[in-house]
């Protein structure tokens, strides 16, 4: 595999390094026994929609809470 870059990087005093010219903000960071660090770019991304197995639990939950079927009041006083 060819070197696109190379040059030293250090850990600040937050024990943090800095990528230069980075091109993803996301990295997974896979760092092995060897030493070495694998970063592999990762784009996050907004779900299209909500899954049937969600909507079918909001379902359920809200039918639960109209038939009074829910949970002991709690007491947050001490806060």
């Amino acid at each position: 595999m060819e070197t696109m870059k190379d040059y030293v990087a250090h850990l600040d005093n937050k024990k943090r390094i800095t990528l230069r010219g980075a091109a993803y903000q996301y990295y997974n960071v896979k760092e092995y026994r060897n030493g070495c660090i694998i970063l592999e770019p990762r784009e996050l991304a907004v779900p299209e929609s909500i899954s049937a197995r969600t909507l079918a639990d909001m379902d359920r939950a809200v039918s639960n809470f109209k038939k009074g079927d829910v949970s002991p009041i709690i007491d947050l006083s001490d806060f």
